[in-house]
Formats: C-alpha cells, sequence, structure tokens
C-alpha cells in the first residue's frame, strides 16, 4: 500500500454520505468477526471433569415422566464424575440441572448454564451453579461447543433442533472430532428417517450416507448412560496418558 493509499483509507467521512458510511461500518463488522474467530483457536484447558451438555424442552413441567427421566440420567452422569451443561432454563433443562445437584451433595462436579437473553424467557433455574450470560444465539451455541466433551439430545422444540443440528453439522465437517453426539427418544428417529429419505434416497442425494449415522439414537436414558460411561471412562484414560 502506498502513501496515498493509505492516507485515503484513513480520511474523515461524512455522516451524510452514506456509502462510504456504510462501507466503514461493513469493513469493521467484518474485521471483528476476524478477530473473534481468530481468538477462537485459543482452545481452553482440558478441564478436570467430562462435560456432558444436555440439550432439551424449555416447556415440559415438574414431575412428568420426561422430566424425571431427564434428571435420572443428568444424576446417573453426575455420579459418574461429569459436570452437566445446559442452556439454564426450565422444563427439561432445569431437569437436567436438578439431578446433577442431587446427586451430587458434596458439591465435586458443576451444575452449568448458559442462558440468551430472551424478553419473555424465565430467569436462569434454581439448579445451576454457575451461569454464563449472551446477548446472542450465536455466541451461545458456540460457547456450548467449547466448554463439552459429549452432547445428549432429548426431546424438544424448534430450539433444542436447532442446537441439535448445529452440533451434527460441526460432526460432518470435522470441526468437533471424537464427541459422542446421542438423541434419546422416537421424535429423533423420526428425524433420521426423513434425512434420510430426503437427502440419501432421493433422486438427486444431497448428504453422504456416512453423515445420517453420525447421531447414535437410543430409545432410553440407560442406554445413553451407558454410552457415556463407556466415553467417559476413555476420557479419563486419555487423560493419564
Amino acid at each position: 500500500m502506498g502513501i496515498n493509499d493509505n492516507n485515503q483509507s484513513n480520511r474523515p467521512v461524512s455522516i451524510h454520505d452514506t456509502e462510504a458510511t456504510f462501507a466503514i461500518i461493513e469493513e469493521t463488522i467484518l474485521g471483528l468477526w476476524q478477530v473473534v474467530n481468530n481468538l477462537t483457536r485459543v482452545q481452553p484447558p482440558k478441564c478436570d471433569r467430562y462435560r456432558v451438555t444436555i440439550f432439551g424442552s424449555a416447556r415440559l413441567q415438574p414431575h412428568t415422566p420426561l422430566y424425571n427421566g431427564v434428571k435420572y440420567l443428568a444424576s446417573q452422569l453426575a455420579n459418574l464424575g461429569c459436570d452437566i451443561i445446559t442452556g439454564g432454563g426450565p422444563g427439561l433443562m432445569q431437569a437436567a440441572n436438578e439431578g446433577s445437584v442431587i446427586a451430587d451433595p458434596h458439591n465435586r462436579t458443576k451444575s452449568i448454564g448458559i442462558r440468551v437473553d430472551l424478553d419473555f424467557e424465565q430467569e436462569t433455574n434454581p439448579f445451576v451453579e454457575h451461569v454464563y450470560q449472551h446477548q446472542t444465539f450465536f455466541t451461545r451455541l458456540h460457547h456450548f461447543v467449547l466448554l463439552s466433551n459429549a452432547f445428549v439430545v432429548v426431546p424438544g422444540g424448534i430450539g433444542t433442533t436447532l442446537e441439535a443440528l448445529m452440533i451434527w453439522q460441526l460432526l460432518q465437517v470435522r470441526q468437533l472430532d471424537q464427541t459422542p453426539f446421542i438423541m434419546v427418544g422416537e421424535m429423533w428417529d423420526e428425524l433420521i428417517i426423513w434425512a434420510e429419505k430426503y437427502m440419501v434416497n432421493s433422486t438427486y442425494p444431497m448428504a453422504n450416507p456416512h453423515d445420517i449415522q453420525i447421531p447414535i439414537c437410543v430409545q432410553t436414558f440407560d442406554e445413553a448412560v451407558e454410552i457415556l460411561s463407556t466415553k467417559h471412562q476413555e476420557w479419563t484414560q486419555s487423560c493419564s496418558v
């Protein structure tokens, strides 16, 4: 870049010059994203405990069978020594945080919530011991990825599906590697059937058959615990090497 080019790029721009102002804003925002992308290359230190994120509906009420099932799942994982991470809200997120806390009276593991600011959203559930707060879904979803060693998706709505598909894609493109991704329940079986029908077995395939096999679909919480128990043991052995 010559001297004149540098002077040109640093010249003052009137706020009334809409085109030039927009160009500066666009360039600055893209520059900030580049800074963020560069920072995310720095991985957090390996934690002392295996961390499992549980994604699920905010609408399920306490004491329903599904609520109790998720609470049981989180309790079993906490007994293994796992931290539990959720979105920190009500419903099945609360069930997971509750199960974690109940199974850990000596506070050897953490019950974590990663929240996002929404006008209509309830407060952080009372079983979250450590909360992170985000302004956008984008940074929040990235935070789940940075903190977690495994992901379990239990029944949920559009938000849960968004979270599940993000993890699925990151595994597909190998941004995540060897990370357990478990989907519990019949609703996710039907999602896999839909993906096979329209993405793989269609006239013009749009996904590799291997991609559809990435999620581990199970019907019971005990099956999820069994898989994660093995993965946790493997992780513990790798940490001791």
